[in-house]
């Protein structure tokens, strides 16, 4: 049975209405009705009913929370369980949550967003004296009252020194979008952990921003483990600079260099605007407008810059360069006039073998017969021989061709067309279609003998990635569509009525979790739609037809005929009569062949009366 279909639970607490609902329970508007108050209401999903460990961590650390008492932190007034119906019943708050105010009216006044923070830090110093740790600080669970009062609620995921709950390693919980970097790496949340999330949430009312983003939500983890974010001036410098050292240093990835208690950060943000602009406040990496960064590092005896210093502070001088020594002219004539005299002798043999060869008299009897200074002369070579020279050959050598996109029968047609011998190899690559050849070792255009191979790669296609499938059954339907993509796998969703797994989360999936699969196949995921009925396809029959189909129909109730004459329906003429022409849900709207409705709904049909 659904809470709203009890209406009570233990015979005191009345639901009203749902207000609001998260990923492992719903809230509702009640009223305790032994003390006549009004009171919030939080129920697991009823799927989480099957999960022991979920509703023991739920119920310890639900009376762990109920010992706090603060003003900034929402009470828990009761634990308890109704059949199969377990509930935490809180104190109401009016007001609106953080996230809504921050969406319709941020970048917020900065005394205003002080404030706000400054209350969450008050609040959470007395969760962390009391041993708890929220771990799901964020703007949805923070709720502002109509006079600017910060209540934290939603203490379903902290953690207590009471509670007998283990995590698994490398699970984290909260949202990505606020979650610490230990936690994003698997390791324990401290109140350190809920300190960087409230100075995300300082930079989201102030920025009207997120400091980091991704297309996955695995994506926005590993940016708050590895990514500096923007400071928060660079997008609102009305922020003061000592503020902003503040928010720096909360968000620090060191947990160590945060502020060392929720208490410590509460009472500088009190006092932010007498705090001394002081180098400790700022991150150095983090630092707004003129900050320095951090040294590197060099090795032991290895100068910083282009000019080395030592200890005395003097610089050091490097020696003068040396002078090159220049070999001393010989005097005399030498053996220069022995070179000219040579040049002399090879210019007087170069004649000589011109006018023995007939070079020259080819050259004189081409300029007699009319070629004048600026036709071009070919001089054509001896057809004799000397004695024992070998007669010239033709060079035999065959220029490479270019192979690259071709594919690999191409390129060895290609190849052996030509006397060549194709060598291939083969590898992956992200773009290039298998078969494709990618790459040559020897260039186009490169002479080779006969019979010589020539390399070239062919593509074998993208590199085949998989991956595991992920668990996603029971997770609400975002949750499960970003762990799908974020190990790149495809998903398609198919929407079906269920009586066990409340709307919007994952009745079932193919192919099955921990399977190793190809990135970018396709899992499809089977979300429910809630426990409705489907309503058949009566609308356009005759009443007898109609009322057959609703008798055999679960879960839906025919309360009522309403037979309309030709003055209440348009069209009279257009149906037969006794043809059902329209339906409705007692008190509700109309509806269409094919809507779901609600399990037990009670039906109206309306129907062409006879003449």
């Amino acid at each position: 049975m659904s809470p709203m279909q009890q209406k009570v639970l233990d015979g005191r607490y009345e639901l009203d209405r749902k207000i609001g609902e998260g990923g492992m329970a719903r809230v509702y508007l009640g009223r305790d009705l032994r003390l006549n108050r009004r009171v919030a209401i939080k129920i697991p999903h009823r799927h989480m009913s099957d999960d022991a460990d979920f509703l023991d961590r739920f119920r310890h650390e639900a009376q762990a929370a109920a010992i706090l008492a603060h003003p900034n932190i929402v009470d828990v007034y009761d634990v308890g369980q109704d059949g199969d119906i377990h509930y935490i019943v809180m104190e109401y708050v009016e007001g609106i949550d953080l996230k809504t105010l921050i969406n319709r009216e941020a970048p917020l006044a900065v005394a205003t967003a002080v404030k706000i923070a400054e209350q969450i830090a008050r609040g959470l110093s007395a969760a962390h004296r009391a041993g708890m740790v929220h771990r799901d600080i964020k703007p949805q669970n923070v709720i502002i009252t109509p006079d600017g009062h910060a209540r934290i609620t939603d203490f379903g995921v902290a953690k207590s020194h009471l509670s007998t709950a283990m995590t698994e390693t490398g699970v984290s919980f909260g949202t990505v979008d606020y979650i610490s970097p230990e936690q994003a790496q698997g390791f324990q949340a401290t109140p350190q952990s809920d300190i960087y999330a409230l100075g995300i949430v300082l930079y989201e009312m102030l920025t009207a921003r997120l400091p980091f983003k991704g297309d996955s939500a695995i994506a926005v983890a590993m940016k708050h483990v590895t990514e500096q974010p923007p400071t928060p001036r660079q997008i609102n410098s009305h922020i003061p600079p000592q503020l902003e050292g503040l928010i720096l240093r909360a968000m620090d990835k060191d947990p160590a260099r945060r502020p060392r208690s929720a208490q410590e950060f509460g009472d500088q943000l009190a006092n932010y605007s007498q705090l001394a602009a002081q180098d400790t406040l700022v991150n150095a990496v983090l630092g707004s407008e003129g900050a320095q960064p951090r040294p590197i590092a060099t090795a032991p005896g290895r100068p910083t810059g282009p000019i080395a210093t030592g200890n005395t502070g003097r610089v050091t001088i490097p020696p003068p360069r040396q002078t090159p020594v220049r070999v001393p002219q010989q005097e005399g004539l030498g053996c220069g006039v022995f070179l000219v005299g040579m040049l002399i002798l090879a210019g007087v043999l170069g004649i000589v073998l011109l006018f023995s060869s007939g070079a020259l008299n080819d050259l004189f009897g081409r300029l007699n017969n009319g070629n004048g200074p600026n036709t071009p002369v070919i001089v054509q070579p001896s057809s004799t021989s000397l004695p024992d020279e070998p007669s010239p050959t033709p060079d035999a050598r065959v220029s490479v061709p270019n192979v690259v996109g071709l594919s690999d029968g191409a390129a060895q047609e290609l190849l052996r067309t030509l006397q060549l011998i194709p060598a291939p190899t083969t590898e992956n690559h992200p773009s290039i279609s298998q078969g494709i050849v990618i790459n040559q070792g020897v260039a186009a255009g490169t002479l080779l003998e006969p019979n010589q191979p020539v390399s070239y790669t062919v593509s074998l296609g993208p590199r085949l990635v998989t991956v595991t499938v992920p668990d996603v059954v029971k997770m609400h339907q975002s949750l499960a569509q970003s762990q799908l993509a974020a190990q790149g796998l495809q998903y398609t969703i198919i929407e079906e009525p269920s009586r066990t797994i409340d709307a919007g989360f994952v009745i079932r999936q193919t192919p099955q979790a921990d399977l190793r699969v190809a990135q970018g196949e396709t899992v499809r995921i089977w979300v429910s739609l809630g426990d409705v009925v489907r309503f058949p396809d009566v609308i356009g029959m005759q009443l007898s037809d109609a009322q057959a189909i609703l008798e055999r129909t679960e879960g839906l109730q025919l309360i009522y005929i309403d037979m309309q004459t030709r003055e209440r329906l348009g069209d009279f003429d257009a149906y037969a009569p006794n043809q059902v022409v329209s339906a409705q849900i007692q008190g509700g709207e109309g509806l269409n062949n094919g809507n779901y409705v609600p399990r037990g709904s009670q039906i109206i049909l309306g129907v062409r009366a006879p003449e």
